[in-house]
């Protein structure tokens, strides 16, 4: 057989990703046409960054090396890296910090599934990335019914140039998206492409009473988000909803927060540990990063950071850094043995976490569907199965 063959025949056809898609109830038939008629390709600048998902990592892929790479890639459900360290990346090797991409359409179908768009909404999007779900929401709702914003100067004239090539009428803004589109509104959807780690009212107030908001939104703990829906009250006063699932997005550069120093927190644990049963720690690394149980520990235990280490030859290293002084604590796990727990600094983390823990089973382990978040003038609050019950 040919190898170059065989090679192309290892990536799925656009159309095999979307039967995939629907299969999976991620496409559903009302975003189908869009599907066939508004390719992710058409956005996609010549060189890219795609997950690869056999090696786990982005690979430099470029159009005029390989364009049947590049096109079983731009076609596949990947995520792809378009911009790295704010466009101050050089280079095919991946940069330090993506910063623009566009999302990999199961995710994007996804979102837009949950936005539920009708013909003639007008629809307010932060983040423009390479306009491709810009045009998605153009080619659903109609030419000139989009707005979206991008921070980016240089990103925004790419998506701004990719739109008007393919014939998408979308009015693209320069600026700050957490400020909305103030000039534009009022809006009946709004859709964030990035992650937040607070609700902008702003975007309450330019969206209609009873419009709609979706955005991926976390608390710090890790670097992962969840999908919340939010409807605005016929008062307009209030937008409130519930949580949808996990999801991982490039963070809003004000909601960005820096990696911890380890160094500067913990340079030795030369203090004896304290042993006890591992059940409660072995649970939160077996939870997986997009688990119900470290997006509950996250809005239970404000301002840490979780960091747990890879597994390695049968134990494992679990770290909590406060945000807000220096304490820390880690717990160590291996196979068949007591967890050790060190603690130190003002804050004792483990034991928050490990009362967390207790709170979410006490609640009966709820599902990302118990969690809601209500967004007012005054701020925001999460909540457990009734607004009245808040976090």
């Amino acid at each position: 057989m040919n190898p170059t063959k065989k090679a192309e025949e290892a990536y799925p056809t656009r159309r095999q990703v979307g039967f995939a898609l629907v299969s999976a109830g991620v496409l559903t038939s009302e975003w189908l046409n869009t599907y066939a008629l508004v390719p992710r390709r058409a956005f996609l600048p010549d060189v890219i960054w795609p997950y690869d998902m056999e090696s786990g990592q982005a690979v430099h892929v470029s159009r005029t090396d390989d364009a049947g790479r590049w096109r079983r890639y731009a076609d596949d459900d990947v995520p792809i890296v378009t911009q790295w360290d704010d466009g101050g990346h050089e280079g095919p090797r991946p940069g330090r910090l993506p910063t623009s991409s566009a999302s990999m359409p199961s995710v994007v179908f996804r979102m837009l599934d949950v936005l539920t768009v009708d013909e003639d909404s007008r629809v307010l999007e932060i983040g423009t990335g390479t306009g491709w779900n810009a045009a998605l929401l153009a080619h659903r709702t109609g030419d000139g019914h989009v707005v979206s914003v991008e921070v980016d100067a240089a990103v925004a004239d790419r998506a701004r140039e990719a739109l008007h090539r393919f014939g998408a009428l979308v009015e693209v803004v320069h600026g700050d998206g957490l400020c909305g589109a103030p000039d534009h509104a009022p809006f009946d959807r709004v859709v964030a492409t990035c992650g937040v780690r607070e609700v902008p009212f702003d975007w309450v107030a330019q969206t209609r009473p009873l419009g709609v908001i979706v955005a991926p939104w976390g608390t710090g703990f890790t670097q992962d988000d969840a999908l919340v829906r939010l409807q605005v009250h016929a008062s307009g006063e209030f937008a409130q909803g519930r949580f949808v699932g996990p999801v991982a997005f490039m963070k809003a550069r004000a909601h960005r927060t820096a990696p911890v120093d380890h160094e500067a927190y913990a340079p030795h644990t030369g203090f004896p540990a304290v042993e006890e049963p591992g059940e409660v720690a072995a649970e939160i690394a077996a939870g997986g990063r997009f688990g119900p149980l470290v997006f509950a520990l996250g809005l239970r235990v404000p301002d840490c950071a979780f960091s747990p280490a890879q597994e390695r030859d049968g134990a494992r290293p679990l770290w909590f850094y406060s945000r807000g002084d220096r304490s820390w604590a880690c717990v160590f796990l291996r196979e068949g043995r007591p967890a050790q727990v060190w603690q130190h600094g003002p804050r004792r983390l483990w034991d928050e976490v490990r009362a967390a823990h207790a709170w979410w089973c006490a609640q009966g382990r709820p599902g990302w569907d118990r969690f809601g978040l209500t967004v007012g003038a005054a701020g925001e609050y999460a909540w457990l199965d009734d607004p009245g019950r808040p976090l």
